[in-house]
């Protein structure tokens, strides 16, 4: 069965004096504000649409990889993932780069980056993206 994800936005005004809010339907997280200062010059405080990308595609890129190593027969112990998604004004999400470092014992250096190669092609995100933005590891 599917699992759907719901978040809902309030915009209020133009792009570059408006504000909005943005909550999630899990409650997770409270309700917070978004502005395009906020997004586009990240000097405000806040978060950004890009930075609740790069926190889905670090989540899911990690999940994937450790399923992938579990199913390699490898069993980690901590995976460190950070994802990094670059914003261009006026052009939009050019690169997502993510950073993988993991704690798992008896495994080659050669298969960690083939299992983590196959992780960010798998990984229901990276997917998602695939196509329109470029995904280095």
């Amino acid at each position: 069965m599917a699992a759907t994800s719901r978040a809902d936005a309030v915009w209020e005004g133009d792009l570059m004096s408006g504000k909005g809010r943005v909550k999630v339907a899990s409650g997770t997280f409270d309700e917070f504000p978004v502005t395009w200062a906020m997004r586009a010059e990240r000097t405000h405080g806040g978060t950004s649409p890009e930075e609740l990308i790069a926190a889905a595609h670090a989540a899911c890129y990690s999940m994937a990889f450790s399923n992938g190593l579990a199913k390699a027969g490898h069993h980690p112990e901590r995976l460190n993932t950070t994802a990094e998604v670059e914003f261009v004004p006026g052009t939009g999400i050019t690169t997502i780069t993510l950073t993988v470092r993991g704690h798992i014992h008896g495994i080659e250096v050669g298969e960690f980056q083939k299992l983590a190669q196959e992780a960010k092609d798998g990984c229901p995100v990276s997917q998602a993206l695939k196509g329109n933005v470029k995904i280095n590891l």
